[in-house]
């Protein structure tokens, strides 16, 4: 982020940057909401649930765990994926503080 002068802004809202960024894609979404419903850790399953190559759907599940949203751990040859709940309830906080900023009676247009 050294273009963009990251180092001016909050460390919140550097995180919460880096986590709707990492939101940013739908293939994303579905990884988490796939995650959220299965409600345990996956190992190599993902790929099935998506119309996605084996490498597209690393390279989404990569930028997830950079942002901290999911968490793997390596079984053998495989990596198994779940939601980071610590990151996921942070993420959750600060999105709900951004959106209560906001006082629909206030509207200026």
């Amino acid at each position: 982020m050294g273009t963009t002068k990251a180092d001016k802004f909050s460390h919140q809202q550097n995180s919460l940057a880096q986590i709707t960024k990492a939101l940013g894609h739908p293939a994303r979404i579905a990884i988490i909401q796939y995650l959220i419903k299965t409600q345990s850790c996956i190992c190599g399953d993902i790929v099935d649930e998506l119309p996605l190559s084996q490498s597209t759907v690393s390279q989404h599940l990569k930028e997830l765990k950079a942002s901290g949203l999911i968490k793997g751990t390596v079984e053998g040859p495989s990596v198994c994926y779940c939601i980071n709940s610590e990151v996921w309830n942070r993420a959750k906080e600060e999105l709900a503080g951004l959106f209560d900023l906001f006082n629909s009676t206030k509207n200026c247009c």
